[in-house]
This record gives structure tokens, sequence and C-alpha cells, in this order.
């Protein structure tokens, strides 16, 4: 008997809405369908852009204490709901379910995070009489919301990214427009789910499917979206950018990101830390590590432990409480990544161990001798792919991690505070972790990089900072009689 394929709404404005013409969601395991979502036209964006309008006058006006209660309740919700939400989260992405509920988790913590920081949106006070002249004057500022915020958001995090864009906007009194990616829309449509169960009023918050050639253009243009949240690629960062217009951008658009093993660090401890950065989510994250320096006098034993903790790696059923990583999100991309790492080996690296494809698995590859003018040296990979390189001193492992487009985060491993602290000047980063691997975040801390990583900071308070502007109140003092 034929299994029956349910068709998932999508959230538009409040409403939830099917569309004859459908997308697939396939689990990358085994490329099975999960269900369909539909395909949003031109037309439905257009019309999610002016519901939106209405909701940010609701979202401006709705009482901090009502933010607040509803961020918490959707939290609330999530966490009722938590087997469900991180099963989500595996099924359509490329996590286990380990991984997964972790996720989930944070994206309880985000919520609640941003339910918080709802109470802090402040001004201050201006000294107007620090101006000759202005002696009669007294005034301050307060942040006020900007509008509509474009929240694009990718696969790899497909529930948490969502949250920390959709908690800070709804927090500061935004309407919001989320667009998530197409392959893994289930976790933000969950997301919806839990806002709408929490009281959210409609028209703050859409959810709106479909590919991004038919819907994206519209979204990113228009003149009514005030700013554009963008996870992703540095590619189309840049073409969102050019499409733009006049409007914010927030922009995390990956990294290349390096760590850093000095002769004096715990081996064991390092070893445990980067493997689990390198291959995270199947290597398919922002902050992954993809290049690691090692002082010489280490780097053998180094490598011998890090290829001995690689080769334990647990590849398969992502559902399994056993398994350590899944599949990359397609076939394509594990062809993608195939490709590049072959490349390297065209151009003299050698395969420590992995390198091999199956379907839309890729084995947890660890790389030496590299070339620094192939792609792994120098993009952003996102696959389970890790490079060992060696370096005389501190001095060089700087030079050396600071050489590509990218600055995310970056992790250095040592005992040594003043090379710590020479470390944190010196390396063209948005984060740097001291004994952990660039893989490291909570979500309160300001999340992002320089260089061809993007602008601007998430991190829920950071992300409420960009979603509001201050307003200048000034009063003139009538004359004393």
């Amino acid at each position: 008997m034929e299994m029956k394929i349910t068709r998932t709404k999508m959230f538009l404005a409040g409403k939830w809405l099917d569309r004859e013409q459908t997308i697939d969601v396939r689990n990358p395991q085994d490329n099975s369908l999960i269900t369909t979502v539909p395909a949003a036209s031109k037309e439905d964006m257009l019309n999610a852009i002016e519901e939106a309008k209405e909701g940010f006058n609701i979202a401006a006006a709705m009482p901090v204490h009502e933010r607040i209660s509803i961020l918490n309740k959707a939290a609330d919700y999530i966490e009722a709901n938590h087997e469900k939400y991180a099963t989500t989260i595996a099924r359509e992405g490329s996590k286990t379910i380990r991984e997964a509920r972790k996720e989930a988790s944070r994206c309880i913590q985000t919520l609640r995070i941003s339910a918080e920081e709802a109470r802090r949106i402040n001004g201050e006070t201006i000294p107007f009489d620090q101006m000759p002249g202005s002696e009669d004057r007294v005034g301050y500022y307060y942040r006020f919301p900007i509008g509509i915020i474009a929240a694009i958001t990718p696969f790899n995090d497909p529930l948490n990214l969502v949250a920390h864009k959709v908690g800070p906007a709804i927090a500061s009194g935004n309407a919001i427009i989320v667009k998530p990616a197409t392959v893994t829309p289930l976790s933000a449509i969950l997301l919806a789910e839990a806002f709408e169960a929490a009281g959210l009023p409609e028209k703050v918050l859409t959810v709106i499917t479909g590919r991004g050639s038919e819907i994206g253009d519209v979204l990113v243009t228009h003149p009514d979206v005030r700013m554009i949240s963008f996870t992703g690629g540095l590619e189309a960062g840049l073409e969102i950018s050019k499409k733009a217009g006049l409007k914010k951008l927030g922009m995390e658009l990956g990294s290349n990101s390096p760590a850093i093993v000095l002769d004096d660090a715990d081996l064991d401890e390092a070893v445990e830390s980067i493997v689990s950065g390198a291959f995270w989510a199947a290597g398919q994250n922002c902050l992954g590590v993809q290049r690691v320096y090692i002082q010489k006098n280490i780097f053998n034993t180094f490598k011998e432990k890090f290829i001995s903790r690689t080769e334990q790696y647990s590849i398969g059923d992502k559902l399994s409480e056993f398994t350590d990583m899944g599949p990359l999100i397609n076939e394509k991309e594990a062809i993608r990544v195939e490709g590049i790492v072959n490349e390297a080996v065209g151009l003299g690296a050698k395969v420590l161990c992995g390198g091999k494809r199956n379907g839309a698995f890729y084995l947890p590859t660890v790389l030496t001798d590299v070339p620094s003018d192939c792609t792994v040296a120098k993009e952003e990979i996102f696959g389970p792919v890790v490079s060992l390189f060696p370096v005389d001193d501190l001095e060089e492992a700087i030079k050396k991690s600071n050489s590509v487009n990218f600055g995310l985060q970056a992790g250095i491993f040592t005992s040594d505070l003043n090379k710590a602290f020479s470390a944190i000047g010196k390396m063209d980063v948005g984060g740097i972790m001291i004994n952990d691997s660039s893989d490291y975040r909570i979500d309160g801390m300001p999340f992002g990089g320089v260089k061809g990583s993007g602008l601007g900071r998430e991190g829920v308070k950071f992300s409420i900072h960009e979603m509001t502007e201050p307003k200048v109140v000034c009063f003139k003092l009538p004359k004393a009689l």
C-alpha cells in the first residue's frame, strides 16, 4: 500500500495557506519524500509584504510585557514538543537526532533571551547644555523599531537560525517575513506554529515557502522592506547587497575558520574539540574548523591522535542515537565536496583518512600537504573536510590564519596567556575562542565576522540593536518668569 504524503501549508500573515504548485521536501539520507510545501508566487510575496505593513503597526504598538509573554509562550510550546521539533530538524536536514535536540534546545534559549532583552531596549538622556546656547534644552533618545524585516535563512540550522531573526524582531516591535531554505522549510513552519499557539497577532509574522528565483528578488528589492537579515554564502550575499537598495543589511556569509594548536596545549582536549568542530552537522557549519595550524614539534603526534579520533566517528542513520554524522544536505553537495577534495589531491594534497563518497554521504576527511592556491585552502567548503598544516610558531600561524578573505571565528589552544592575548589582538576575526574550536557559540553573544564573512552582528541583544534606530527628543524649556 502506497503511503499518502501530507501536504504542509505555509504561514502567510497569520493564515495557513496551500497552493496548487508545490515543492518536495526530501530526507537527504535516502531521498525519500517527507512532505510538500507551497511554491509561493510573486503575488504571494507582494501580499505578504502588504500584510506585514499592517503587521508592523500592530507589533510596534504591542506593549513590551505582551512581547515578553508571547516569546516565552512560544519557547514553552517548543519545550513541550521538543522531540517533534528535533525529529523534524533531523529528518529534513543533515543533523543527527542528538545534534538536532541541541538545536531545538538552543532555539528555546534564543526565544527566552529575546523575551529578556525586550525589556532592555533603552535610551539615554542627552546633556544638551554641552553646547553653548543650549542651556535651556533637555532631552533624551530612545530606540524605535524600523518596520518590516526580511529574513532569508539557510538549511544548516533550520530552526535556531530562524529564531535568531524572529525572536529579536518580535522583541523590538517589528514585523518579519521569513523565507527559509527551500530544502529545509519545515522547522521554520513549526516555529510559526509555536508563535501562533503563543498568541502572536496575525500579520506580524510570515513564513513563506518558495523558490528564491520566484520570490527572492521581490522580498529583497521591495522599498517597504527596511532590513534584510541574510545568512548564507558570500556570492549570494553580494548579489543581495547589489539589489537591495537603501535599506539595512545584516549578513553572515560563512568562513574558512582556522584553529591554532601550540606545543603547550592539551593535545587530547584540542583533538576532541577540533574533531567536533570540523564534523558537526557533516561540516555544514559556518563556524566549522577547516584549517588547523599545528606547531611542527607536535605535528606528527597531533596528526596521529586526530586521525584516530576521526576514524572513530560513526556515520549512518541520522535518527540513531549512536550516529555521530549524517549525510550532506543532498547528493549534489556531496559531489561538490568530492570535487574540491579531488582538486586538492590533484595539486599535491594527501588524504590521511576519509575522502570517499556514497550518495549524499561523504566520510570525515583529513588532508595534509594542501597547496595554498587550491579551493579548500581559500574558500568555505561547507563539508566534512579539514586540513592540517605544520607551522614554526604562533606568528606564522596567525599570518596564515589571516590569509583568506574570511574572518568569522577562530580557535587557539595554548596554556600561555601571553600567546593567547597576542592571537586575540592580531587575528582578523569576529570572535576568538581560547582552548576551544571556532565552533563555539552561545546565543547571547555578538556573532558575526569581518572581510567576506559578513556585515553587522547577530546574537539577540545585537540583532535588536540592528533592528531598531535611535530617535532624539529635545525639549526647549520656557524662559523663567
